[in-house]
């Protein structure tokens, strides 16, 4: 199900003002060009009006507040500060902003601005989009310690908080697709044993729920594992747990496979039951770790997530 946000748009000047509820960063586009009365056939810009941060990554959009007020820029136009401007004289601002543009971007860096935003407020890093993040992580430390107005240590901190932060972003993205890659797989193997359950019988099992009574594995479970591809990616971390608890022996008596077979399988298991595990652990980790005042987040959980394996089919 796509998740709609409310949120507001607001031209170059901030005198047209609209509230949409949208999907994506896209539909922003298209829907903010339209109550804009901007030509469909231009290439705009979203920027958040408070402060001008570009916004241009998806997953960056859905993290955003509800109600948050974006701007649409187009042709040369530049965000601004709010400011009082009379309607009649709206269009000097506008060019003498187009102006100083012209003038200034060719010896100021684009990150300078963000490192100026940073030195004002070091929250606002949960704002700033993934590209936004990288420049500043690439900004050479001399030079990011003198636009902040920092020693090169504190700078070169700042830097590798930055980088946590990427780092943290992308394992909730891989995170994302791990579960929806389950999920998909979930649905196809539901889907494949309708024809036997529906011609099953007298007994009617919950789905998957049988166990086979000389290993005590789900006989579901048996059915994934004597799969010939990947099995180990479409078992649910439960059962998973089951079978790098239950270890090799048991594996090899219930499937009637050589040893090489079956431990070739339980630590594709083992593995694929660590990664899982660490993805969690990093989930967790970014919806309710605080980031401590150096900038280094704690990473217990996820080492013991990477360990439960190992423990498991000793």
């Amino acid at each position: 199900m796509t998740d709609f946000k409310a949120c507001k748009v607001c031209n170059f000047t901030r005198e047209k003002s609209y509230g949409l509820v949208v999907p994506s960063i896209t539909e922003l586009k298209i829907k903010g060009c339209e109550v804009l009365e901007i030509s469909p056939t231009d290439s705009v810009m979203v920027v958040l009006e408070n402060d001008g941060t570009i916004v241009e990554d998806q997953a960056y959009f859905l993290c955003l507040p509800t109600n948050t007020k974006f701007m649409l820029l187009h042709d040369k136009e530049t965000w601004a500060p709010a400011k009082k401007i009379d309607g009649g004289t709206a269009w000097m601002a506008r060019d003498s902003l187009v102006l100083d543009t012209d003038t200034v971007d060719s010896t100021v860096a684009p990150w300078w601005g963000l490192a100026q935003q940073l030195k004002q407020d070091l929250t606002s890093i949960i704002l700033m989009s993934e590209a936004d993040l990288q420049s500043l992580v690439d900004v050479p430390c001399s030079e990011l310690a003198s636009a902040l107005g920092f020693h090169e240590k504190k700078a070169q901190d700042l830097q590798e908080t930055l980088q946590k932060v990427l780092d943290r972003r992308e394992e909730e993205r891989q995170s994302k697709e791990l579960l929806q890659l389950y999920l998909k797989a979930v649905e196809n193997e539901d889907r494949q044993q309708e024809p036997s359950r529906a011609g099953a019988g007298d007994v009617d099992y919950p789905d998957g729920m049988e166990v086979d009574p000389t290993s005590g594995f789900m006989s579901r479970t048996l059915m994934v594992l004597k799969g010939k591809t990947s099995p180990e990616t479409r078992l649910s971390t439960e059962d998973l747990q089951t079978v790098v608890t239950r270890g090799a022996e048991a594996m090899q008596e219930v499937l009637g496979w050589d040893a090489a077979k079956t431990t070739e399988l339980l630590r594709a298991c083992e593995a694929e039951l660590s990664t899982r595990l660490q993805q969690i652990q990093a989930m967790r980790s970014i919806s309710s770790t605080q980031t401590d005042s150096s900038g280094q987040p704690s990473t217990t959980g996820t080492q013991e997530g990477a360990q439960a394996p190992a423990q498991g089919s000793t």
